[in-house]
């Protein structure tokens, strides 16, 4: 009985890792695009700027016209995005141009492998039922091994 119990319990584990990382693979790029292309909008710069930014001030996007490579070495106009936290007369006090947009796919990315953690908890039983079933259905008897010989 224990060891049949300290089977199932190591086969249980094993989907349950191998669902995590099914889903992982599928569900962190998702969220870590979706944070790539929200790291741009003013909701992101304010609320990392309050993380940020130091005390009585405000957190502002700035953008700029840049330049960047292609993959060719070619020079290509960009945009640029920094977030400057300003006080109450309007002097930028910091800039920051990556912690924030770091600070924002992180908490993306967060979110990500807190949802693939709770699908892969709610459908590892559904899938180790699945795989129980598939590998002991009960085999075709072999008739020939029910004949005894004359």
């Amino acid at each position: 009985m224990k060891r049949s119990m300290t089977a199932a319990t190591i086969s249980g584990c094993v989907i349950w890792i191998i669902s995590l990382g099914v889903i992982m693979s599928c569900m962190l790029p998702v969220f870590i695009v979706i944070g790539k292309i929200t790291s741009f909008s003013q909701f992101a710069v304010k609320t990392t700027g309050n993380f940020i930014c130091p005390d009585g001030t405000i957190p502002e996007s700035y953008s700029y016209k840049t330049t960047t490579t292609d993959d060719f070495g070619n020079t290509e106009p960009a945009t640029g995005v920094e977030l400057h936290c300003v006080d109450q007369s309007g002097t930028v006090v910091k800039t920051d141009p990556i912690a924030y947009a770091f600070l924002w796919d992180g908490a993306f990315a967060i979110v990500g492998l807190v949802i693939s953690v709770i699908l892969a908890f709610a459908l590892a039983a559904p899938l180790g039922i699945l795989i129980g079933r598939l590998f002991n259905r009960e085999q075709k008897p072999n008739n020939a091994t029910n004949v005894e010989p004359k």
